[in-house]
């Protein structure tokens, strides 16, 4: 357990001793005594908040919509700095999903989501109250990250897998930091650039161009935070000068560059997920559900 701290705000945070049997997820636990309008900054992976314990995170979004307890959230939630979540003696286990994964474990495609979210209860039944339950039965942050994986690779061996030209189009995005091209990408899997926008879309929830684009401001976004400047982050994350970088941080979180190199949500990040914890998909390895290049000329029609 490591504390953060952040202005007056004390978080408690939990890592798992070990990675998750399902590759492309991620996990980290949290405590927050008093969590204060945390700004949401979004990040290029399906979110599960998963809460227990006496307190209840409550998120409040445009237009006046709020919602409390467990929910589940597409890639880029969060954009434009339209949610923010609140709470007292909040408890939770999140879990980031690599879009990759994300369509066999939730038993749905992340394009329901369309970058928004819904309450864990909506999308899993019975199945959301049994781990919050459960999640509250256990003492340990360990034993709470076993209980979540069991339930994720349960989950993630009875869903359906993405194309596995879908999967490794993924990866290259990732790989690149959002600098791949799509009609590059499509080109390598020996599919039309319409194709695969169509399956990319349907199957990870997010268009590749747009999926490009919140890699890439991920990436930026934690060099801020780290405390570079602004015209080198421009410059080494592919943009195309220091006014690009200030327009797309502008789109994803309403802030300036400035403002969201003290973001609360990413400084965690370090403590919480090692390596930023952005996931790059499930790396290439014997499951043939997995990302690995399809072959030319053996790719179904």
């Amino acid at each position: 357990m490591s504390t953060f701290t952040h202005g007056t705000a004390v978080w408690d945070v939990a890592c798992p001793q070990h990675p998750s049997r399902v590759a492309g997820v991620t996990m980290a636990g949290f405590h927050v005594r008093e969590l204060d309008a945390l700004r949401m900054v979004p990040h290029p992976a399906v979110t599960l908040l998963l809460e227990f314990g006496a307190g209840s995170p409550v998120l409040d979004c445009a237009a006046g919509r709020q919602q409390r307890g467990s929910i589940v959230a597409g890639p880029g939630f969060g954009s434009g700095g339209t949610v923010r979540v609140r709470g007292e003696n909040v408890e939770c286990v999140q879990v980031r999903l690599s879009p990759v994964i994300a369509r066999a474990v939730l038993g749905a495609s992340p394009a329901e989501l369309d970058g928004s979210f819904v309450s864990l209860g909506d999308m899993w039944g019975r199945e959301a109250s049994r781990i919050r339950e459960q999640l509250g039965d256990v003492s340990s942050w360990q034993d709470r990250f076993a209980l979540t994986d069991a339930l994720l690779a349960r989950r993630y061996e009875a869903g359906p897998p993405v194309d596995p030209e879908v999967a490794w189009a993924w990866q290259r995005i990732v790989g690149s930091r959002g600098l791949a091209r799509v009609d590059g990408l499509a080109a390598e899997v020996g599919w039309s650039r319409k194709r695969l926008w169509s399956r990319f879309r349907s199957q990870l929830g997010v268009q590749p161009k747009r999926a490009m684009k919140l890699v890439r401001f991920d990436h930026a976004a934690h060099r801020l935070v780290a405390g570079d400047r602004a015209a080198r982050v421009a410059a080494d994350a592919g943009y195309a000068d220091q006014s690009h970088l200030h327009r797309d941080v502008m789109a994803f979180t309403g802030e300036t560059p400035a403002t969201v190199a003290g973001e609360r949500f990413l400084a965690v990040d370090d403590i919480a997920w090692p390596g930023r914890g952005t996931p790059a998909g499930p790396h290439v390895s014997g499951d043939p559900r997995l990302g690995r290049r399809p072959e030319v000329g053996r790719i179904p029609r």
